[in-house]
């Protein structure tokens, strides 16, 4: 095999296919990187038999052919070649899949290994699916992906719900906590579908994607598999097996108060509170809700703050406590200037939710003692 590429191009596949390379691994196959070239393309594949990336390279084939390399040394030795713009890297191997990697005056010589060996990407049947555009995906992954559990003593918190319902697509995640909810309305009626799509799959996608509002991706659904395609990339990943969480008898439309206020006033009072807050240190920041009046007070051991926001308040007054994180990480993704949200008395969830219900965020909140 004998391949040569601009070394951008190069570099940015294989730092595509990277996200699939598993750190630790019992099949050292999976270290590797897949470059097969024995058809008309180059194309690039990481697999760590959950994730896998497969992507196509700009190149130019110079013998056909297929081998793997150890995706971490590929990876530092095309990077750390000539920074030249117009540098060429050649990489060329023999029979016994000895791979010589080359560029302008530095030549590395590495021990391949046998392309066959390699796992490949499970086969997706291309029936079911739904078709958004890349800034949507990627807007929806950032609007949810910070409520998914960080570890799997529950394995269903640790992924995303799709659910796909004619021409409507829910995306949720929860952790136990706090539930965020985003509705997308796609362009066409589709096939109904519900699956649970581990974080660490929309995570990895959503560094890759490019976020154009005019490039589409097409996203496929099997029993056991999802599959991601956009621009010259496809995204395999398992699905989490099981009944994801009732959602809907937790989403109460009644409510005691309501307020409206400016989000990035909001967020820039409770973000100023988390400077008196270390990480050991559990104390909420109070919320108290008086007529056109939102209070703000957090006392901690090292020290004390409070601070006044003007809102438009119907309904009953109401003091609450809650995690300050929680409600910074919804106030961030949120785009609208002005927010509404939706409380029922200091022991129930609070929702934050525009009226169109595009996007709902419901946060439960904490017990304090008033000082």
């Amino acid at each position: 095999m004998k391949l040569r590429f601009q070394k951008d191009d190069i570099v940015n596949g294989i730092s595509i296919v990277m996200k699939a390379v598993p750190s630790k691994t019992t099949m050292s196959i999976l270290e590797c990187i897949l470059i097969d070239a024995s058809s008309g393309e180059i194309k690039l594949t990481g697999n760590d038999m959950e994730l896998g990336i497969e992507t196509t390279v700009n190149g130019e084939i110079l013998e056909h052919g297929k081998i793997a390399l150890d995706a971490k040394l590929l990876s530092e030795i095309v990077r750390k070649l000539s920074s030249a713009g117009d540098s060429v890297v050649t990489i060329e191997s023999d029979e016994k899949f000895t791979t010589t990697i080359s560029c302008e005056k530095s030549v590395f010589h590495i021990q391949g290994r046998d392309g066959e060996e390699f796992a490949y990407l499970p086969y997706i049947e291309r029936d079911n699916y739904i078709c958004l555009s890349q800034f949507t995906l990627k807007e929806v992954i950032r609007q949810t992906i910070f409520s998914i559990a960080p570890n799997d003593s529950n394995k269903m918190m640790t992924g995303e719900l799709f659910q796909v319902s004619g021409s409507q697509l829910k995306v949720v995640s929860l952790d136990g906590h706090r539930i965020s909810i985003r509705n997308v309305t796609l362009k066409d009626h589709y096939e109904n579908t519900k699956v649970i799509v581990p974080g660490k799959t929309l995570s990895e996608i959503s560094k890759i994607l490019g976020g154009d509002n005019e490039k589409e991706v097409l996203i496929y659904f099997s029993a056991n598999h999802i599959l991601f395609e956009f621009d010259q990339t496809m995204v395999v990943s398992r699905l989490i097996e099981g009944e994801y969480f009732r959602i809907d008898q937790m989403l109460n439309s009644d409510y005691d108060t309501k307020l409206t206020v400016n989000k990035k006033e909001m967020l820039s009072c409770i973000d100023r509170t988390t400077m008196l807050i270390k990480d050991s240190d559990k104390k909420p920041i109070i919320i108290g809700i008086t007529d056109h009046s939102m209070e703000v007070k957090l006392n901690s051991a090292y020290g004390s703050m409070k601070e006044e926001l003007a809102i438009d308040k119907r309904g009953k007054d109401i003091m609450i406590g809650f995690n300050p994180k929680f409600l910074i990480d919804a106030l961030r993704v949120i785009d609208d200037e002005m927010i509404n949200i939706y409380m029922i008395n200091p022991k129930a969830p609070c929702f934050i939710r525009n009226d169109e219900g595009t996007y709902i965020y419901l946060i439960l909140p904490v017990n304090f003692n008033v000082y």
